[in-house]
């Protein structure tokens, strides 16, 4: 059995290398990650073109595709690997949080749903851009993580998320819900010297649930936050009431 790793800030990210090195420890790894940075492309993936890939030459088979996050898993699992044993999907270590609703933008969290779509464990994992943990602990505590639920769970998909640093000088796991968080300023306008005009999406972030109980909560205040996911974004109360409104037909 193998566990496919991948990220969205490309190959070459440091913290993909540092997940792959502990993973190892115990299990088979294999990567499939992007060319480039590919941050912010969610569940995304590539139509209208071809998408390359090469094998690359390195301690672990590894793959490099010129696509999404998504692409990645997809390209590996349903094309490359024709023994179809993989056993779980593993996306990160990213260098900068995905926490509340930045998970429905998040390039990290959109490979690691694609593992759970294929009924398999998932798990994302991203740290503080501005951590003091070095991505080689981040990883150590991710796969100790992973390898307890491998062996509890048949399957999960769990949103995890590191702080700048940890309250007591030590990990400690806390298990949240998702915040909310949105963006002022969020498009910044500017002209070329063509005279071509462009948006650029920045912005600064506006916590709207930073509430006890969150992932924002618990990072900030130096915990691992451990969130987990489910692809189901049905309205299950709404749905309920529909269903129960006996002037609303079937």
């Amino acid at each position: 059995m193998k566990i496919l790793l991948t990220n969205d800030d490309g190959i070459e990210g440091a913290g993909l290398w540092a997940m792959a090195h502990a993973l190892s420890k115990k299990f088979e790894i294999v990567i499939s990650a992007p060319m480039t940075q590919q941050s912010g492309m969610a569940h995304a993936l590539t139509f209208g073109r071809s998408v390359e890939f090469k094998k690359i030459d390195a301690e672990f088979e590894t793959w490099a595709i010129d696509g999404t996050p998504t692409d990645c898993v997809k390209i590996y699992m349903e094309a490359i690997n024709r023994e179809k044993n993989i056993g779980a999907v593993i996306s990160g270590i990213n260098d900068g949080a995905n926490l509340a609703t930045d998970v429905l933008y998040s390039g990290t969290v959109g490979a690691a749903l694609e593992g759970f779509l294929h009924d398999i464990p998932a798990l994302a994992i991203s740290r503080d851009v501005h951590s003091e943990i070095p991505f080689s602990d981040v990883a150590e505590v991710a796969a100790k993580f992973f390898a307890e639920k491998f062996s509890d769970e048949k399957n999960f998909f769990y949103n995890l998320n590191f702080p700048k640093k940890y309250r007591d000088g030590k990990p400690e796991l806390k298990n949240s819900r998702l915040g909310r968080r949105d963006y002022i300023n969020a498009f910044k306008k500017h002209t070329d010297e063509t005279g071509r005009t462009f948006y650029k999406i920045g912005g600064e972030i506006i916590d709207l649930d930073e509430s006890e109980g969150t992932d924002i909560f618990a990072v900030r205040s130096g915990f691992v936050a451990v969130t987990p996911l489910d692809f189901d974004v049905t309205n299950h109360g709404l749905l309920q009431e529909v269903r129960t409104d006996k002037k609303t037909p079937e």
